[in-house]
């Protein structure tokens, strides 16, 4: 939990896949493992009706789903145990387990960021012939619905909690389909790396880096870069209904 003054950010990254495929990250069961201890370690130190207020006031950041997207379509098992709609079936109903643990230890406001159109990034097009993936893209929709459907029920259940969805899909199909408008010249290229789109390769100190990274939308084979990230914070935090809903972070903040 990242703290500052009176308002406290618990950002939760990606799951299971992650930590099997790559070993980069802990499994967002092990995350929220670790938050519910220290909020029973709260509860032994602080008062419990000041303890709630604080946490009622928190912003409990969810970014996660992306590696679980690239590890069913790099996976030779997971295909095959799995239909596309069972997969992320099982990512959603996973996810709103932990979400539910952690508004039973006092979370009360969530912002749940939604997936983009993974295969439209650099790596993801190589396996198209540099054109979008898009067997990724339509199953990053189908967990965008379940996940907004999930999201409406957990609401219903829990009275007192509150969230902003973002849909980083929608946000990134517009940089990608109006880049000029962004002030962008490459959206399929990554500005660090190595290879066909400079996408075959991890960005290293031996890569190729692109003249001017503000002409790109991606960074490396799947991160944005700055310029892209700034315009998409913007969106996430006081954009438009298209954008956020049932509400943006700003007015989150406000409740």
């Amino acid at each position: 939990m990242v703290t500052h003054g009176r308002l406290s950010f618990c950002i939760l990254y990606d799951k299971n896949t992650t930590f099997l495929l790559q070993r980069q990250s802990i499994p967002l069961t092990k995350q929220v493992d670790y938050y519910s201890n220290v909020y029973e370690q709260l509860t032994q130190q602080v008062e419990a009706s000041r303890l709630q207020k604080h946490l009622s006031k928190s912003i409990f950041i969810v970014v996660i789903g992306s590696n679980d997207i690239f590890g069913y379509y790099n996976s030779l098992d997971l295909p095959k145990k799995n239909t596309p709609q069972q997969y992320v079936d099982s990512m959603a109903s996973s996810l709103k387990v932990q979400l539910q643990r952690l508004y039973n230890n006092g979370a009360r406001k969530f912002e749940i960021i939604g997936l983009s159109p993974i295969g439209c990034c650099p790596i993801s097009r190589l396996k198209n012939k540099t054109e979008c993936f898009s067997e990724a893209n339509l199953l990053s929709m189908k967990y965008n619905e379940i996940l907004q459907i999930m999201l409406k029920d957990l609401k219903l259940k829990n009275k007192n909690l509150s969230y902003s969805y973002f849909d980083t899909y929608a946000a990134i199909q517009d940089l990608t389909q109006n880049p000029s408008s962004y002030g962008f010249v490459d959206v399929k290229g990554a500005c660090c790396g190595l290879g066909e789109l400079n996408a075959q390769f991890l960005c290293t100190p031996i890569s190729i880096i692109c003249a001017n990274r503000q002409d790109h939308i991606f960074w490396d084979q799947v991160h944005p870069t700055e310029a892209a990230t700034r315009i998409i914070v913007d969106k996430l935090y006081n954009g438009l209904s298209k954008y956020t809903h049932p509400i943006n972070m700003e007015q989150l903040l406000a409740l």
